[in-house]
């Protein structure tokens, strides 16, 4: 089907065919049904089918899976749809985030801490994330990137943006978003900004309950709307509500459903016309607060004009069609939403894939220029080898922790050195014996959806604090939230050597352990930015 040929399309399609446009529901990136991870939230291949070509779907959303994988799996799914698929993916630390092969970037704050000295070279540093990211993106099919993240994290305790933001200060955020943006934009892909009206300020991670927002207009103005207002002007194409209660706009409904934030306010008075998509509506900070079908009415009547992961989009098909007959909301409200999405596919590009161009040199090394020039350490180097050390690495979850395995650099070159490894999540760390050996503390902590906390928890405290008196810690890494590395500098001793990186990959665990153990390098990285 000729996605240009818009009006035609429009009259061609029945009232749930036109419904069906507004829904981007979750699938599974990799090939077979065996594979699900996520089955409460990823159908089936046949399920999928049935619902791409019985309720034409708008679109899915990709998670796991290879980049061969991924580049298969998309042209599979188009060649089910009866309309051209929107097919999005959470890359907001580029295509490798999420699928592996790719180039996978530090986190978006470490760009904020290059800004501190270099806010050129640091939107520079954005823009080639955001042309890399989309140019991998669509080498494998994907034409919507769900970033840039535009959220304001000057709540150090956020357990779910943290990291994910380009930090804590308005202009910076909108100065490095707007540099993603344009890199993006030499290819035709779709950009996102999220999570509107802005989720930095909280401690409640939305995926698990409904945050509260309580600033007055004018604070909510000059730091949390900023970036998303410049993001507009720089002609971002779509953005991502958040599951928030923002008392100032309406004390009533989550910002997903509240139409005196998506129209009054984002259509009308920040004057956007692009697409507004919610953000999932499986999350708990909306799907407690009301039914899913309920949900699917109010996001339409807000202002929405694409529903993303409803618990079940036939229901959610069913809801919209049933409130039209009853009069509750009007074919001409999904016209108008269907135009935005048919208007939006006509900007994408729907090639085959060519995974040939994926993570080519000169992306891994705007990956390494970035780890290096935001890392920082202290202390007195080099570690030294031992006959019997720890090597003590600490996750937050065992079993989502995808940037170690067996043959990752935090693990091989300690154990080179003698330290033999030991591996917790902060749950069990209580478990840890230690004896009178000396330790290598590692620990891999940030912020991450459905953690419900982005630092340490009261009881690795606990243990920190203990371990830390009886003087074996003979060095210590962070991977990941510079928060965390605030709470332990005060606890090291003056000469313990450390080194922090916002990174969690092969890369940032390669470029710690040379600096910890002095091995050859080329890199300047600055000693001692952290205290």
């Amino acid at each position: 089907m000729n996605i240009d040929n818009r009006e035609k399309l429009t009259k061609k399609l029945s009232l749930r065919e036109k419904i069906g446009q507004l829904i981007v529901v979750r699938t599974t990136g990799y090939i077979f049904d065996h594979q699900i991870r996520y089955p409460a939230w990823e159908a089936t291949q046949s399920q999928l089918k049935k619902w791409l070509q019985e309720l034409n779907l708008g679109g899915v959303i990709l998670l796991g899976g290879s980049c061969a994988e991924i580049a298969y799996r998309t042209q599979q799914l188009q060649s089910w749809a009866k309309t051209p698929l929107l097919i999005a993916a959470d890359i907001e630390e580029g295509v490798g985030q999420r699928f592996t092969g790719a180039t996978w970037f530090p986190p978006p704050m470490a760009l904020s801490k290059i800004a501190l000295d270099n806010l050129s070279l640091a939107q520079k540093y954005a823009q080639d994330m955001g042309n890399i990211t989309a140019k991998e993106a669509l080498a494998i099919g994907i034409n919507w990137i769900l970033a840039p993240i535009t959220d304001v994290n000057n709540n150090p305790d956020n357990p779910v943006i943290n990291v994910r933001s380009f930090g804590d200060n308005p202009q910076v955020v909108s100065d490095l978003a707007t540099s993603f943006i344009k890199g993006c934009q030499s290819y035709p892909v779709l950009t996102t900004a999220k999570h509107f009206p802005g989720h930095g300020d909280t401690t409640t991670d939305s995926h698990l309950h409904l945050p509260q927002v309580n600033h007055n207009l004018e604070r909510l103005g000059e730091i949390e709307l900023l970036p998303f207002q410049q993001a507009i002007t720089e002609g971002v194409d779509s953005i991502m509500t958040a599951h928030l209660l923002v008392s100032a706009f309406d004390g009533i409904n989550p910002a997903t459903l509240s139409f005196s934030i998506l129209t009054q306010l984002l259509r009308e008075k920040m004057n956007f016309s692009g697409l507004i998509v919610t953000d999932a509506l499986i999350m708990g900070g909306v799907a407690k607060y009301a039914t899913q079908e309920e949900i699917a009415v109010k996001a339409i009547q807000a202002g929405a004009d694409i529903l993303l992961m409803p618990e079940n989009p036939e229901v959610a098909v069913n809801s919209i069609e049933k409130a039209i007959h009853d009069g509750i909301l009007s074919e001409a409200r999904i016209d108008q939403s269907l135009t935005r999405i048919i208007e939006a596919k006509s900007k994408l590009s729907f090639q085959m894939p060519h995974i040939d161009i994926i993570s080519p040199p000169e992306a891994r090394s705007t990956v390494n220029e970035i780890l290096v020039k935001s890392m920082s350490y202290g202390g007195q180097f080099p570690m030294k080898a031992k006959d019997k050390g720890i090597n003590l690495v600490v996750v937050q979850d065992l079993l989502n922790c995808d940037f170690l395995h067996r043959q990752t650099p935090a693990i091989t070159i300690p154990e080179s050195y003698g330290y033999q490894t030991q591996i917790f999540d902060q749950r069990n760390l209580h478990l840890a014996q230690y004896d009178d050996q000396d330790i290598l503390l590692q620990a891999f902590i940030r912020g991450n959806p459905f953690l419900g906390n982005g630092g340490l928890t009261d009881s690795a405290k606990v243990f920190y604090e203990k371990l830390l008196k009886l003087d074996r810690v003979v060095g210590i890494v962070i991977y990941g939230s510079p928060y965390i590395l605030d709470w332990f500098l005060p606890r090291l001793k003056k000469n313990t050597p450390w080194v922090f990186t916002y990174g969690q990959m092969s890369e940032a665990q390669e470029l710690t352990c040379q600096y910890l153990f002095n091995l050859s390098t080329d890199h300047d990285i600055k000693k001692g930015d952290f205290l």
